[in-house]
């Protein structure tokens, strides 16, 4: 897991414009979604082609949240990312063919294949058979024509996310900027989430905090579940 946290004057400032650190006593079980992103072979294995190394450190982080909060009657959904071939490439030539170089690119868009081992849940999470399965196909799961997830946490009564996986700084944030701006109240896991630095991972957790959502480790969400 990363080591690093929020600095104080981010504290500080968070303090001074709404009067206090967190936006969360309690959460309701009932009404709260652990959203798991990208928790995946191409993120997770060693030498994958968008491996982030830290995402396989807080596989025990995630389980345990998973765990408590069905215990308390709330809801898993894992959110993996696909993107199908096309004869141009990818039915996302706006980022592999601009931001992937091309030896790199053909891997990554074979290990995303729907159905392919990089598309698959990394070994070692505790997926259970009452859990979601999502499939995404942009950095935000929450962005229209992206995923299903809208639908399903409506349907659900949803109006908390908890967020988790990785990386921090793009899919996980990406999903927790759209997710507020839906009028979901978001929580940033800080022990759950991965990135490719500390830098960039403490980043998007003062990000959140001070304009997104609330920023929790797996203890404090746990103990506030209700």
């Amino acid at each position: 897991m990363h080591d690093t946290a929020i600095r104080q004057h981010i504290i500080d400032r968070v303090l001074a414009r709404r009067g206090k650190l967190h936006l969360f006593d309690h959460l309701v079980a009932a009404r709260t979604a652990l959203v798991v992103i990208d928790m995946q072979g191409t993120f997770c294995a060693p030498g994958a082609p968008a491996e982030v190394p830290q995402s396989r450190a807080i596989v025990a982080p995630i389980n345990r949240l998973a765990q408590g909060l069905r215990r308390s009657g709330g809801h898993v959904i894992w959110v993996n990312h696909a993107n199908a071939s096309t004869p141009a490439g990818s039915d996302w030539s706006g980022f592999f063919d601009r931001f992937v170089a091309a030896d790199i690119r053909s891997r990554t868009i074979e290990s995303l294949a729907p159905g392919r081992e990089g598309q698959q849940v990394w070994p070692g999470l505790d997926v259970q058979p009452d859990d979601l399965k999502i499939l995404k196909n942009r950095y935000s799961a929450l962005i229209p024509g992206s995923s299903s997830l809208e639908r399903v946490l409506r349907s659900l009564g949803i109006d908390t996310l908890l967020i988790a996986g990785t990386k921090t700084n793009i899919c996980c944030e990406s999903t927790a900027r759209d997710a507020m701006m839906m009028d979901f109240g978001v929580v940033m896991v800080s022990d759950a989430t991965a990135a490719l630095s500390d830098d960039e991972h403490r980043a998007t957790l003062e990000t959140v905090i001070q304009q997104f959502g609330d920023v929790l480790s797996v203890d404090e969400v746990i103990n506030r579940l209700i």
